[in-house]
């Protein structure tokens, strides 16, 4: 039976370019945030919660207006946290139909908010991506709309580590592309290993 690996880490962690370095070797991967993001474009049930919330202002021309939502959002935690709840009942449900599809031992399913909102108890492990907080700015500075404001504001949304750490069965310190790529590496021999000789518990 095919085992579910959760992935997180704090924004600029490069969780999302960890996951996709498992790719390579044949593991299927569900990156809940960019399936979130076109599932707020494209259902339509999603996007008339989304509209009764915030009003018309969120959507301009029918396209999502991502600057204003993340303007409400991040100054208000209440609208934040209904507005999570909404994709994230969205999404459970697009990978559930999506891990039904899948054939491997084991499927990556990437989230920013995995623990906020107690999804790892739904995964058999966790992997916990990590980086220096001055190397996750540096790198977040570098995305079109981003601020150091902004940027603050998502972290204090965010579990810290020191939250996280214990939670987590496994963490990769991504600081070098080549040593990263090294550490899912080894860890998923470890996984592979722990599936086919049955001790994944």
């Amino acid at each position: 039976m095919k085992k579910i690996v959760g992935l997180t880490g704090g924004i600029g962690s490069g969780k999302t370019t960890v996951a996709e370095m498992f790719k390579p070797l044949g593991v299927p991967i569900f990156i809940a945030d960019e399936v979130g993001k076109s599932l707020m474009q494209s259902d339509a049930l999603l996007v008339r919660a989304i509209k009764n919330i915030f009003g018309e202002k969120a959507y301009l021309n029918d396209q999502l207006n991502r600057s204003f939502l993340a303007d409400q959002v991040f100054s208000n935690k209440m609208l934040l946290a209904q507005l999570n709840q909404l994709v994230h009942q969205a999404v459970a449900k697009s990978f559930l139909g999506w891990f039904r599809e899948q054939d491997f031992p084991y499927v990556i399913k990437e989230s920013a908010i995995l623990f906020e909102h107690g999804l790892h108890h739904q995964c058999d492990k966790v992997i916990l991506v990590t980086a220096p907080f001055e190397l996750r700015l540096e790198r977040c500075l570098l995305r079109d709309g981003m601020t150091e404001e902004r940027f603050r504001a998502i972290v204090n949304n965010q579990w810290d580590e020191s939250e996280t750490k214990p939670l987590a069965d496994f963490v990769i310190n991504n600081l070098t592309l080549e040593d990263t790529k090294n550490q899912v590496l080894i860890l998923h021999q470890k996984l592979m290993g722990r599936y086919q000789s049955n001790a994944f518990a």
